[in-house]
């Protein structure tokens, strides 16, 4: 147990830039302790014990502010940072060197008891703040969850999912699992360039399309007017103003 906390401090310490030392980590990370509590309460709930097992969930709710279900499985050297507002339901499996935010909901969408109901993290995934990943499909490996996503299907290993419902913007295919997972850290599921909407990002391109072809267009229209071609019959139009309609996809 010790060992494990050990590891737990450590791994904080070195994810975290506020940390400063391990004393301040034990005794001032309510993640850490919602961390230590469930692997009591998951003790009782795999030993029969569930009303035990639900009392201490219940105790590490109120000391912390984080809910995770006793029958919940947590992985190695998972961190929840601030933590607030976390809730982590009774089928969900967290892989090793996760890291999950405050307001963060894994939770379930089916009634059927018995069944997997809630969301599998691959060992390195990282859960944005707000974020609410509901289902019972898997994060893969290193994946991302941008801060306020709504994921209701499998997010990639590697991948970056935003937006509500949340869409794949990036996949590093070609990254290795040991870079994905024990040494890749972004704060809240942000990476470089998985800022933008990506719906928003594909307007932008079609809007920038169009007036490529509206110019096309008109250089044809002039070439065969210059070869004596009438072009009368083709109706004028007042054209797109690609900035301006850039400017309401924004």
């Amino acid at each position: 147990m010790f060992n494990r906390l050990r590891e737990d401090i450590a791994s904080i310490i070195e994810r975290d830039p506020a940390a400063r030392n391990a004393w301040e980590v034990l005794t001032c990370y309510p993640g850490l302790h919602a961390i230590v509590m469930h692997r009591w309460a998951h003790w009782c709930w795999m030993r029969g014990l569930k009303w035990a097992g639900r009392f201490i969930s219940h105790l590490a709710r109120g000391a912390t502010g984080i809910e995770i279900h006793p029958g919940a499985t947590v992985g190695r050297r998972v961190f929840i940072d601030h933590g607030f507002g976390v809730v982590i339901g009774e089928t969900a499996e967290v892989g090793d060197d996760c890291t999950i935010y405050q307001g963060v909901t894994l939770g379930g969408t089916s009634l059927s008891k018995g069944a997997k109901r809630h969301p599998t993290l691959g060992r390195g995934a990282i859960i944005g703040a707000g974020a609410k990943v509901l289902g019972g499909f898997t994060v893969g490996e290193g994946a991302k969850v941008g801060s306020n996503a709504v994921v209701v299907r499998e997010v990639p290993a590697g991948a970056t999912a935003v937006g509500n419902p949340a869409h794949i913007v990036q996949k590093d295919a070609g990254r290795q699992r040991e870079e994905a997972t024990a040494r890749v850290f972004s704060a809240y599921g942000i990476t470089p360039g998985s800022g933008e909407d990506p719906l928003a990002t594909a307007l932008h391109r079609l809007i920038d399309h169009a007036a490529l072809q509206e110019r096309q267009i008109l250089g044809l229209m002039a070439a065969l007017q210059n070869a004596g071609v009438r072009c009368d019959t083709v109706p004028k139009t007042d054209g797109i103003d690609p900035e301006q309609l850039n400017k309401l996809v924004e």
